[in-house]
């Protein structure tokens, strides 16, 4: 790793990465739309617009790799979701075909995956099962990995997030949590792995709930340090029947009519029920 440039270099998953970056990294060029905060001698900022095609391609001249965490962080309005995450890849990795820079780390999320049930456990080549546009616009992003790959040989690890908060606060959060230490080694590993071409894995610390069985990031050397059990504080949470059936917990709620439905994995129905 030398020259790595970090999207949405001011925010919080990237203020926690940076620590473990300094050292490892000749230079680390954050871009954000807002300023990033004490930067370190081999830190840089550059202010720049995901949706400005032309931003992302000085903001990648020189860099070797990117982390890719910039965008939307939550549910939005489609046409917000449109500009910033959808727009904001394809030109973020347009931009590093055009640099040269073939190595991208992508923040993906659990809730490319948040409409299945607690119930089941889930591996990265299950079908994606968004449960929100967010979830949507992570979907997207996996699959432009994908096209860049074969397109241009960029290589990218996508990393479905859990929680990254900095303990896990509900029984939920500890089923997902993953710790700034275990992240940054799922981060070192799609900077630098010799064999990864456009792979998926789980983004989560030891934990006992088995909602997710990940072989590949294990193959790839992946051995987290953290057991999220070890860090929860639990806060009063309160969810309806249908955030507390489904992975993706309150991303599931807006907009959903209130029935539970499964479907098979080719695509027909399990069964149908209302919530209680």
């Amino acid at each position: 790793m030398k020259r790595i440039a970090i999207t949405g270099g001011a925010g919080n998953i990237a203020t926690q990465l940076r620590g473990f970056l300094r050292p490892e990294a000749e230079h680390i060029r954050l871009i954000d739309i807002r300023p990033a905060k004490e930067l370190a001698s081999n830190e840089s900022f550059f202010e720049g617009d995901l949706a400005d095609a032309g931003a992302m391609l000085a903001a990648l001249e020189g860099m070797d790799g990117v982390i890719h965490l910039g965008g939307l962080p939550r549910e939005a309005d489609i046409g917000d979701m449109l500009q910033t995450n959808i727009l904001g890849t394809y030109n973020l990795y347009d931009a590093a075909r055009a640099n040269g820079t073939n190595r991208v780390v992508f923040a993906s999320s659990n809730h490319a995956t948040g409409f299945y049930p607690r119930s089941q456990t889930i591996t990265p080549l299950d079908v994606p099962r968004p449960d929100t546009r967010y979830g949507l616009s992570k979907c997207w992003g996996e699959m432009v990995a994908g096209f860049y790959y074969d397109k241009a040989d960029i290589r990218t690890l996508s990393i479905r997030i859990g929680n990254a908060g900095p303990y896990p606060n509900s029984e939920r959060a500890a089923a997902i949590w993953i710790s700034p230490r275990d992240l940054f080694q799922l981060v070192k590993i799609g900077l630098t792995h010799p064999d990864i071409a456009a792979a998926v894995v789980y983004g989560m610390s030891r934990n006992d709930a088995g909602w997710w069985k990940d072989e590949l990031a294990e193959r790839l050397g992946y051995r987290p340090q953290d057991f999220s059990r070890d860090h929860l504080r639990l806060e009063p949470v309160d969810e309806s029947p249908v955030a507390a059936f489904f992975q993706g917990g309150g991303f599931c709620d807006p907009q959903h009519d209130g029935t539970i439905r499964l479907r098979d994995e080719n695509g027909l129905i399990v069964f149908t029920e209302a919530a209680r």
